[in-house]
């Protein structure tokens, strides 16, 4: 029986699709099969990233409408043999996403899958609701910014409230991930400290990744980042798989490149 983990945050911009690709692909690449579906109803991205947005046919809201089945509306990767795409449709507005309609594609899907990703959209609306609901994980994304910590901290508030697993009386297992991690900028008190987030949202660290240009060159290619192994943002990927997974990997917070004196003098950035 599948685990089904949602990818979520309050805000918009933190990463969510980006993780939601990267984290599916190293599941994949651990030999689990995963699917990725994408709740992002009118805003579908999740296909660009993952790179088969020519081949999208039928998608998530016609298996639940009905006007097709679930195999019909799966892409399966062609660099992982493990790793499946759901995607949605651009063309519905959110109000096509029921609650019957996701349980009914979600218990299908657990029959055949390891893991099942849930890329949620930002916020709390409709989609958001239903990418949650049914998890029995969350992965929170998060920048090391003020704002975006605060729109995650109210969306753990909602994880601990209105899934599934809380209305049952129990606990959704909630961790968290954070992005675009700039050291330099922590240094000159631009961005949060990793333990200052932590204390604010109190729930366990799985990786922090850090601001790398290899993100922006993968999505616009169509290749999870994980996928890089170059990639200082990969490599994180990557370990934060491996603690999804029970892994003992220490997490490190990545630290700034000191420039030298000539480079300080012209202003040039390590």
């Amino acid at each position: 029986m599948a685990k089904v983990i949602v990818i979520t945050s309050g805000k918009g911009g933190v990463g969510k699709t980006t993780t939601a690709a990267a984290l599916s692909a190293g599941l994949a690449l651990r030999g689990h099969k995963t699917v990725v579906i994408d709740f992002d109803v009118g805003l579908r991205n999740l296909d660009l990233i993952m790179g088969c947005e020519r081949r999208v046919v039928y998608d998530f809201i016609n298996v639940i409408n009905g006007d097709a089945k679930l195999n019909q509306a799966l892409i399966k990767d062609k660099r992982l043999d493990n790793l499946f795409v759901l995607p949605t449709s651009q063309t519905r507005d959110k109000d096509a996403l029921t609650q019957d309609g996701v349980e009914r594609v979600v218990a299908e899907l657990r029959q055949d899958f390891d893991y099942i990703v849930c890329d949620s959209p930002a916020g709390i609306e409709r989609g958001a609701y239903l990418a949650m609901y049914f998890a029995d994980e969350a992965i929170v994304v998060s920048n090391p910014e003020v704002s975006s910590v605060r729109d995650a901290d109210r969306m753990i508030g909602l994880l601990a409230s209105k899934s599934r697993v809380a209305e049952e009386g129990g606990s959704l297992p909630q961790r968290l991930l954070l992005t675009r991690y700039d050291a330099e900028r922590v240094e000159k008190g631009e961005m949060l400290k990793v333990e200052d987030v932590q204390d604010i949202l109190a729930v366990p660290l799985i990786g922090i990744v850090p601001e790398c240009p290899s993100v922006l060159q993968a999505s616009n290619i169509g290749t999870p980042v994980i996928l890089d192994e170059k990639s200082n943002a990969g490599r994180a990927y990557a370990e934060a798989v491996g603690r999804m997974l029970g892994d003992d990997i220490p997490v490190t917070v990545p630290r700034g490149t000191k420039r030298g004196l000539i480079d300080r003098l012209l202003g040039r950035s390590a």
